[in-house]
């Protein structure tokens, strides 16, 4: 008997209508995509905390949930609020204080930085062009750009409103993920399994692992790292040391460092005629720039045990491609294909291995 042919007609249009609902969905979800990864981001971080909430509440998952969203809401909200507040508030005097560069006079350096091996020369020459016309120079050539600045801040008021309120949706769906998590976790595990077996299982762990390694290691680093830096300004009497703290906090995400913000604290303490304070600051800021090297590879083989070359890649490289969402997106990405690669790597090796015992 002859076996029945398959309907390809069928096969097609069914697979052409499945490809359409996928694209239908995503479309209608595009406006809640960046809120749903953050709040997924959110939650697979800070999973252990509302774990060990709800235990010491007893055991209620919505009292941990409704402390854990206002805990998002007082982290997240209240300091953007106020951040933007700040920035609105002291525009005209950072512009009255950028006008001030123009006559500052900065000291000639002193003895010991020509003593300084290898670069004490250069540094020398540099530090006395600089304290000639180099500061008249950049601040006349600065001027008109703070002025375009402060113009392109007041009119992306807008853009400004847009990034709060996806905030609060990012909190408000992690509220709902916090609720459901385990129920959340149960089906996308399923997803994996049912689209690669174990493996595909072990990928999703492997992905939170990820997740929770980054936000270990990159955001607490950066957290630490901003603190410091801004305790050491404000004890120091940087004006807008809040402001500059915001800074550092990004620059550290980054991958930068604060020493884009420290060091031109420390030449203005000089500058201005507080040494005791200046020398302060560039011990303090010696101690927080080397600060990451220390911390962050603990804190990402805590959360996640991956190549930290792996990690740094996925940081950076998801930083370029995606935005800030990229710092989580592109370790978890690798650290997958690592994994995935890795496994068929050893299956072909120990089929070769048999293969050769049985020769």
């Amino acid at each position: 008997m002859p076996e029945p042919r398959p309907d390809l007609a069928k096969l097609v249009f069914g697979v052409l209508f499945l490809c359409g609902l996928l694209i239908a969905s995503l479309w209608i979800l595009a406006p809640f995509i960046a809120a749903i990864v953050w709040a997924t981001t959110i939650v697979i971080a800070t999973w252990p905390i509302l774990l060990a909430l709800q235990k010491r509440l007893g055991g209620k998952r919505s009292l941990a949930t409704a402390v854990m969203t206002l805990a998002l809401l007082g982290i997240v909200f209240v300091p953007f609020l106020a951040a933007i507040g700040a920035l609105l508030g002291s525009a005209n005097e950072l512009m009255e204080k950028a006008k001030t560069i123009q006559t500052m006079e900065v000291p000639p350096p002193p003895d010991w930085v020509g003593r300084i091996p290898l670069v004490g020369t250069k540094a020398t020459a540099a530090w006395q062009g600089f304290a000639g016309e180099g500061v008249k120079e950049f601040a006349a050539a600065f001027t008109p750009y703070g002025k375009q600045i402060l113009k392109w801040f007041v009119t992306s008021a807008g853009g400004i409103g847009a990034a709060l309120a996806q905030f609060l949706l990012t909190v408000v769906v992690a509220a709902v993920l916090y609720s459901n998590g385990e129920e959340a976790a149960d089906r996308v595990r399923r997803f994996g399994r049912k689209l690669a077996g174990e493996r595909g299982e072990g990928a999703v762990r492997l992905a939170g692992q990820a997740i929770r390694g980054v936000a270990l290691g990159v955001v607490v680093t950066a957290v630490g790292q901003a603190v410091v830096g801004g305790l050491g300004l404000a004890i120091a009497g940087i004006p807008f040391a809040g402001v500059l703290t915001a800074a550092m906090f990004i620059l550290c995400i980054a991958q930068i460092g604060p020493i884009l913000v420290l060091a031109p604290a420390v030449i203005w303490l000089y500058s201005t005629g507080r040494p005791g304070f200046g020398t302060f600051l560039l011990v303090w800021t010696l101690i927080v720039g080397t600060l990451d090297n220390v911390v962050r590879p603990i804190l990402i083989k805590k959360g996640a045990d991956l190549p930290l070359l792996l990690i740094f890649a996925g940081v950076i490289g998801g930083l370029v491609t995606l935005g800030l969402i990229g710092i989580f997106v592109g370790p978890v990405v690798l650290a997958v294909a690592h994994t995935l690669v890795e496994a068929w790597l050893g299956e072909a090796g120990a089929e070769e291995l048999a293969g050769g015992r049985a020769t």
